[in-house]
């Protein structure tokens, strides 16, 4: 039954029919390296399927991760290392899969950075951007100490940073269509959950906008004095100081 199984991978039109797994992964290998990633997919698929219990097995999973992260297809490299880290969560790859999965979030194109030429940014979903967050904390927490894990940290950082460049937009968005409640709503998320963005001062002047056309003056006032506070240098506290110095 194990001849007939075996013989059953073995097609007398295929070249390939009688590589090694060792042949069949150096073959991947070089395509890959090549750029040839539909071919690289191919030969590790076809690896996989003739030999599933070797460590060559092992390294063509996450190395087709790597290729449809490469030819950006996001989702299939996700699904991919999804894959390798349920069959192999004690793999001494396992830290860079996590890594290999917040890159394949951080760089798609259907997400807050797509490069969608004329499309209004509040319309774009910001979830793969916090998927790539997630990604790249989870190999942070888990992998401390991982030669990945710096490069990892400073994505966050830039992800919190747009993530909240992103809120404000949304809310100076409804701020133009006087949906005010709306846009306090914003800022408010983007001062609660990204509290040290810069976006944290222009979070605080649509506060004050919003409240003011709100005729809420109390809240009005103490925005307005945080923003005194942490913000000395704002254009619009020096304006209010010169004015108040006339």
């Amino acid at each position: 039954m194990l001849l007939l199984a075996a013989c059953s991978f073995l097609d007398k039109n295929d070249p390939k029919s009688g590589w090694s797994a060792e042949r069949l992964y150096r073959e991947a290998k070089e395509a890959l390296d090549a750029g040839q990633y539909d071919l690289a997919i191919k030969h590790y698929e076809t690896l996989e399927a003739r030999y599933p219990y070797g460590s060559y097995a092992q390294q063509a999973q996450l190395e087709i991760a790597y290729a449809y992260y490469r030819q950006n297809e996001p989702a299939s490299a996700v699904a991919a290392v999804d894959r390798f880290v349920k069959l192999h969560p004690n793999n001494a790859s396992v830290e860079y899969a996590y890594y290999l999965k917040g890159l394949a979030y951080f760089n798609s194109d259907l997400g807050l950075f797509g490069k969608v030429a004329g499309q209004d940014r509040t319309e774009r979903d910001p979830k793969s951007a916090r998927d790539a967050f997630d990604a790249f904390k989870d190999l942070a927490q888990r992998f401390p100490d991982s030669k990945y894990t710096p490069d990892a940290i400073a994505r966050m950082r830039y992800l919190i940073n747009a993530l909240a460049s992103h809120e404000i937009h949304v809310a100076r968005y409804y701020m133009k269509r006087g949906a005010y409640v709306a846009a306090v709503n914003r800022a408010q998320y983007a001062l609660k959950n990204y509290p040290q963005a810069p976006a944290v001062e222009d979070a605080l002047l649509i506060l004050i906008q919003a409240y003011d056309a709100l005729g809420m003056p109390e809240l009005r006032n103490d925005t307005d004095r945080v923003l005194r506070k942490n913000f000395p240098d704002n254009a619009y506290v020096k304006d209010m100081v010169t004015r108040l110095d006339r």
